[in-house]
């Protein structure tokens, strides 16, 4: 791609998506928008700034092709936490995009469901905003994403290394995953065009996992044999994040496993509905389940995490 093309304006380019958005980019010029100032980086213009800055995010959407907004709160110790970041946060995204041709907002397939969850509520109302855009938009709903650097499902690795696994909402419920990698390809293609007036939910092809065969394709990866399955009904889930919370608070952080999150893990089916094939004429997904979990340990265990 030439230098000379518009850029597309990156929120969330910090982050574990946004960061694998930057590096397959390909040339591709980005404006992206950061809290604290960045040294610089071939291909990409640093905006400092955060969503709640107008002048930030006027001089981020000023004459781009494209937005895509990745940046959101996936964890928040109250609902004005998640409001913040999931509504407030894309409303005023939105008012400085108004001139901006194509939206792409990411979401949450929790956002599918959003009576289980604040999270889950946050994410629909912020996509009901997108919807009432006037110009161009398409909503990507991913459902779990991994892959390396990805710090959320490192305790999943480390359960698996000592061959068990969880099986939140019971031994039949279902899952989707998608890479990093193929995910932000996603997102790049969207950014040039593809359905638009759409909410698509996309995964790595595979139609959805059991939480038995996510933990084994983990168990293969760190080169373990059977994985365990320990069943983990709501109520025990809901303890175990009563007992986070309360370790988490003494510590002065927010817990991974909140009781928020764990109102929406327990649903029995978090699987990606027909987006893949919406799409299937710009994108399609590349790495498989097992090359993806490979792919993980080898990067958890260049980090120590392992």
């Amino acid at each position: 791609m030439t230098s000379d093309l518009p850029p597309l304006a990156l929120t969330g380019a910090t982050g574990f998506v946004g960061r694998r958005v930057l590096a397959l980019a390909d040339g591709r010029p980005i404006r992206a928008l950061t809290r604290r100032p960045r040294p610089p980086q071939p291909g990409v213009e640093w905006v400092v700034g955060d969503l709640n800055d107008s002048d930030a995010l006027a001089r981020l959407c000023d004459d781009a092709a494209a937005v895509l907004h990745i940046a959101g709160v996936v964890n928040a110790p109250d609902e004005a936490g998640f409001m913040a970041g999931n509504v407030t946060g894309t409303a005023n995204v939105l008012a400085a995009a108004a001139d901006v041709p194509r939206f792409v907002h990411v979401s949450s397939l929790a956002a599918r469901e959003p009576g289980l969850s604040l999270y889950g509520a946050s994410k629909a109302q912020g996509d009901a905003l997108v919807m009432a855009r006037a110009g161009d938009w398409v909503i990507l709903r991913p459902p779990g994403v991994y892959g390396p650097g990805d710090a959320e499902m490192r305790d999943l690795f480390s359960l698996a290394r000592l061959g068990l696994g969880l099986a939140p909402g019971g031994p039949d419920a279902r899952i989707s995953l998608i890479h990093v990698d193929d995910l932000a390809r996603a997102l790049l293609a969207l950014a040039d065009g593809g359905p638009g007036g759409e909410i698509l939910e996309i995964d790595d092809g595979s139609g959805g996992y059991r939480h038995a065969d996510h933990a084994a394709a983990m168990g293969r990866a760190l080169g373990r044999g059977r994985v365990r399955m320990i069943p983990v009904g709501p109520g025990l889930l809901g303890a175990a994040a009563g007992m986070a919370t309360l370790i988490a608070r003494a510590q002065g952080v927010l817990p991974k496993l909140s009781r928020d999150r764990a109102a929406y893990l327990a649903h029995p089916d978090w699987t990606a509905r027909g987006g893949n094939v919406r799409l299937q004429t710009l994108w399609q997904p590349h790495i498989t389940l097992d090359e993806g979990m490979a792919d993980t340990v080898r990067d958890y265990r260049q980090r120590g995490w392992l």
